[in-house]
């Protein structure tokens, strides 16, 4: 029996949080193709008949611009320090660029063994896949290369016992049904950015965040709708007309498709409210970054 922790380490839109979601069979991790999407450290366990997977979902390293991005750098980095064993997601099917040299240049730094995962083969022609291996492997003395598909789930259950042989040995660290660290609420609100992720235009995502104002359950009452109320944050007053669309029509589409994902995760009926709050500069408070969950940092951005 082996149990630990994995840190998915990777650039932004490498496909960490699809291969999360995809080897704990569950909606954790928030999922959209602009980068950036992951912002805090997300856990996930990971069952096996012979160990126990603790997956860490971290924000993708990148050059920070704003206080906020210094504090999802040292997350990620943070968590790739207290792991186990460090999972390198790279999109294979992609050019190396400056963004991934400068990853794999910060990997003398991590004692742990690292596993290479090259994502996204379903990208990629075959033929093309072991110069891509060969590559990598002159880079860093990897414990594992394992080429996967988070997307279609080839090669995953392979990956997954990769992993689990780098873990100690010892008894499962949590209980079998135990999913993950993420309250209701933080999952709740990771849910409706999504969706404010995959309907607005490219540039306002960087400037949004979803805080959860209200939570009213009926504990007694399994029937009644659990009533949640957000505010959708955004930076400058000319964004806010652009959640809210016309005669309200953004908002309302937002609103449906996160209901329906919510009531599906929690298998009951929902009462969403959204509303759009101007806070200029949030990206820079401590205060709002406190209560988005982003870890503190001693750095300057």
């Amino acid at each position: 029996m082996r149990s630990g922790f994995v840190s998915l380490l990777g650039r932004p839109n490498a496909g960490k949080s699809t291969l999360l979601n995809r080897m704990v069979g569950a909606h954790l991790a928030i999922v959209s193709d602009k980068p950036q999407t992951t912002r805090t450290r997300i856990l996930g366990a990971k069952n096996l008949p012979d160990g126990q997977i603790l997956f860490l979902d971290t924000p993708g390293v990148h050059r920070p611009m704003h206080r906020m991005n210094v504090r999802m750098v040292d997350a990620a980095i943070g968590a790739a320090r207290e792991a186990d064993v460090v999972a390198l997601v790279v999109d294979a099917s992609e050019d190396v660029g400056r963004g991934t040299e400068f990853l794999l240049g910060l990997l003398p730094q991590i004692a742990q063994p690292v596993v290479l995962v090259l994502n996204k083969i379903d990208r990629l022609k075959k033929h093309k896949l072991l110069p891509v291996i060969e590559w990598f492997s002159g880079k860093h003395a990897f414990a594992d290369v394992v080429p996967v598909s988070a997307a279609t789930g080839d090669n995953v259950e392979a990956l997954e016992r990769v992993l689990l042989s780098h873990l100690p040995e010892g008894p499962p660290l949590y209980p079998e049904d135990y999913l993950t660290d993420q309250s209701a609420r933080s999952l709740a609100a990771e849910m409706v950015r999504e969706q404010v992720l995959q309907h607005t235009r490219a540039e306002l995502p960087f400037t949004t965040a979803v805080v959860v104002d209200r939570w009213e359950e009926d504990e007694e009452d399994e029937e009644a709708p659990l009533a949640i109320y957000c505010s959708i944050l955004v930076e400058e007053p000319s964004q806010k007309p652009i959640i809210v669309g016309k005669g309200g029509e953004m908002i309302k589409a937002i609103g449906t498709a996160a209901r329906k994902q919510i009531e599906a995760f929690f298998e009951r009926r929902v009462y969403l409210d959204l509303h759009v709050k101007v806070k200029e500069d949030w990206r820079e408070s401590d205060r709002t970054l406190d209560e988005l969950g982003l870890p503190q940092t001693k750095r300057k951005k």
